[in-house]
């Protein structure tokens, strides 16, 4: 009821709506108005209640909820159907359980806080409330199994086009980080089940860092994370950026699944690349050798040379580039 109250009110934005007339349209008394309407104030709504005028929704708080990203969503599948918390232990923990039951590919499951947030080898991810985006998307592509890891690229490539047309410049750590003046501010956990020949689903998991403060990251984590508001040195509207990259990625996505054509994404990759032409260290085997990144080929794969000039291509694994940030 309160997402139709809320409907009402911005269908009439800037102008009051009187009580008799939500309560005509909806069928629930003047009492039942008034409740609803002070839980919608607690959730960060302005609005003003007038005697004899009703009611006049003022402004609306940055939430990531349907109500609050559909009037920017241009898809017609990816986030029409949003599940949202206030707050969850993982985005992608719950979403893989509503993938079990059954949940429709581009359903999403959103929080404003995690208190599990997960990244990829295990690592945690902080998800403080209200000030980056939590989301973890549900997706059944008809291809082979072998082909999800180049998912995590259409994923990189959507955040990383995103950003650029709110005018942000960031950079891709291949396959699954964006990063902003070299710190991290973006991480995708890419998990699929599948079968031999089948993939019965794959959960998409996107962490960004908006609008954290620096005293919202533990010292050790300072050097290396950082968030869009302090690069940028404003806040960023959560629920624009998240419509926008819901947009982008549903163009990739059906590029990739429906055409079978996934160079889109990697061109976009590797245009925005930090890596490429850099001396960077992978892991193998347990231990850090240091490479040379030559390219990503049109599998998603990142080609390397070794000092003994053998070449060799990367399907995913561990990458660090110390001090190397600048894309020239």
């Amino acid at each position: 009821m309160k997402d139709l109250i809320i409907n009402l009110l911005k269908s009439n934005e800037n102008s009051f709506i009187s009580g008799q007339k939500i309560s005509e349209e909806l069928g629930i008394t003047r009492a039942a108005i008034w409740k609803y309407m002070n839980q919608i104030k607690e959730e960060g709504y302005e609005i003003v209640s007038v005697s004899r005028k009703g009611y006049m929704l003022i402004n609306s708080p940055d939430l990531l909820t349907s109500n609050e990203i559909k009037n920017n969503l241009n898809t017609e599948f990816i986030g029409k159907n949003i599940i949202h918390f206030d707050s969850i232990n993982s985005t992608n923990i719950k979403a893989k359980e509503l993938a079990e039951l059954g949940e429709i590919e581009g359903s999403i499951v959103i929080s404003e806080e995690q208190t599990m947030g997960r990244g990829r080898l295990g690592r945690s991810w902080l998800s403080p409330k209200h000030t980056g985006i939590w989301i973890s998307i549900i997706l059944r592509p008809d291809m082979l199994p072998n082909k999800a890891a180049m998912i995590t690229q259409v994923g990189a490539a959507a955040v990383a086009t995103a950003l650029k047309k709110l005018g942000i410049t960031s950079y891709i750590k291949w396959p699954n980080d964006i990063l902003v003046n070299g710190k991290k501010v973006c991480g995708i956990l890419t998990e699929m089940s599948c079968e031999l020949n089948q993939i019965n689903y794959i959960i998409m998991g996107i962490g960004i860092n908006v609008n954290q403060n620096p005293s919202d990251f533990p010292e050790e984590l300072s050097n290396i994370a950082t968030s869009i508001k302090i690069e940028e040195g404003k806040s960023f509207s959560r629920k624009l950026l998240l419509s926008q990259i819901l947009n982008e990625f549903e163009v990739l996505y059906y590029e990739f699944v429906k055409n079978n054509n996934v160079k889109p994404s990697i061109h976009i990759c590797k245009y925005n690349s930090i890596l490429l032409g850099k001396e960077i260290k992978i892991i193998n085997r347990g231990q850090l050798i240091s490479v040379t990144a030559l390219d990503i080929d049109d599998n998603g794969e990142l080609i390397v040379e070794y000092p003994d000039g053998k070449i060799d291509k990367l399907i995913s694994g561990e990458v660090s580039m110390h001090g190397l940030w600048n894309k020239s």
